[in-house]
């Protein structure tokens, strides 16, 4: 979805190719996860589901296919929409779709569904509606996870704001990928209801409904039971918020050099020694001096080593904690801010020459933490940019600051 309005081509035409590639590999069965479709569906995204299905079906490989409407879950783009919404607008004026109904399913519950199904012989050819035993409102979904959370957002429905205006704001108040959030609010304006239990009393299990779900989903966010959380894959945030946004907000800056991978990785290692951060220096001094104004841990530690870094040094407000040498580089933000971050190097090699890419990843942590994404944006936008040439600049001519060791 995230390829915008093209993609229900690319799911027919994935759905094809992985049907042929089944049938030549002699797979006994696959096992597929729809969405709910109500009849005459307006949505592209819940129409282009059920097209999926049909076309796996035509394939030589029995199919079995699941259908669900909202996952309760830490990752699942409908529950994140939500959360983000209830996180970070304290008031929402939205179109009459906060009325539509439909019937979540916890993520283990769904989960079970998808990893038993095939251990049963009947389920071949069939399709299965899998839901929680609760009907609601999404409205009443968001009033429910923001008791959960300590929220009491008000929520006004107008009839003029169609969900199609409403996906157009979604930017400014998610970090789940715009293309994908304006597809699934596409799908919100119709009941999205399960027609049958029949998978229910084939695979028993105890149903989850909404409250405990969304507890258990917030639970597994809290413990980093679900590592695609965090790009970089090995961050332990102490300081966890379920206001934490499960998708980042991204900024980058990339060059091209002729610089060997070794010289890069040697200038990368320098990030922040004797306060130089490689590019804009004044920009990083004002922005460890606010941090040390708060309390913060900026100006307060020194690194390790000179020139080396190992996962869990710290560099001023930074702390390593991932490391491919001649690769990359992540640095966790400790910085006080509304959210949590990350900042990577990264090298890639393209032959004659190498790329490097210098990323942010933010995760918002409620209104604040948009804002502060969204005013310090331009900054960021330059600021990668520039870093990353200066970076091949001085890995290609070896130039190197005089500096004071900190």
């Amino acid at each position: 979805m995230a390829a915008g309005k093209s993609f229900p081509e690319l799911d027919a035409r994935a759905a094809r190719n992985f049907a042929a590639a089944a049938s030549r590999q002699s797979v006994r069965r696959i096992v597929y996860l729809g969405g709910l479709t109500p009849e005459n569906a307006h949505s592209l995204h819940l129409r282009s589901r059920e097209e999926t299905g049909t076309i796996l079906r035509e394939g030589t490989v029995p199919v079995t296919e699941l259908r669900a409407g909202m996952i309760i879950g830490p990752g699942s783009a409908a529950w994140e929409v939500i959360r983000d919404l209830v996180n970070h607008l304290p008031v929402m004026i939205t179109p009459r779709w906060v009325s539509s109904r439909s019937t979540p399913i916890a993520l283990t519950n769904l989960l079970r569904y998808l990893a038993d199904v095939p251990k049963y012989d009947e389920t071949a050819g069939q399709i299965y509606d899998v839901a929680s035993p609760e009907i609601l409102t999404y409205k009443e979904i968001m009033l429910r996870y923001g008791k959960l959370v300590g929220k009491r957002p008000v929520i006004i429905p107008v009839p003029v704001l169609t969900p199609r205006l409403s996906s157009y704001w979604l930017r400014f108040v998610t970090s789940v990928p715009t293309e994908v959030a304006r597809a699934l609010i596409g799908g919100l304006s119709q009941d999205v209801i399960a027609r049958d239990q029949r998978l229910a009393k084939l695979i028993p299990q105890t149903l989850l409904g909404f409250d405990a779900a969304a507890t258990e989903a917030l639970s597994a966010d809290r413990q980093h039971a679900m590592p695609a959380h965090w790009v970089e894959n090995a961050v332990v945030c102490e300081s966890f918020s379920p206001e934490y946004a499960f998708y980042a907000k991204r900024a980058y800056g990339s060059s091209v050099t002729t610089a060997q991978p070794a010289d890069i990785w040697a200038v990368i290692c320098e990030f922040g020694r004797g306060g130089d951060f490689f590019y804009g220096r004044p920009l990083w001094w004002l922005r460890r001096l606010m941090d040390w104004l708060v309390g913060g841990p900026s100006f307060r530690r020194r690194r390790r080593h000179r020139k080396e870094l190992r996962v869990g040094d710290v560099i001023d407000s930074w702390r390593v904690v991932d490391i491919e040498p001649e690769k990359s580089l992540t640095l966790l933000m400790e910085m006080r801010a509304p959210g949590a971050g990350v900042l990577r190097f990264l090298i890639s090699d393209l032959g004659t020459e190498r790329r490097i890419d210098v990323q942010v990843h933010w995760h918002p942590a409620g209104l604040w933490g948009l804002l502060y994404w969204y005013v310090t944006f331009p900054v960021h936008a330059l600021l990668f940019d520039r870093t990353a040439r200066v970076i091949g600049k001085r890995s290609r001519t070896n130039e190197q600051p005089v500096l004071q060791d900190s």
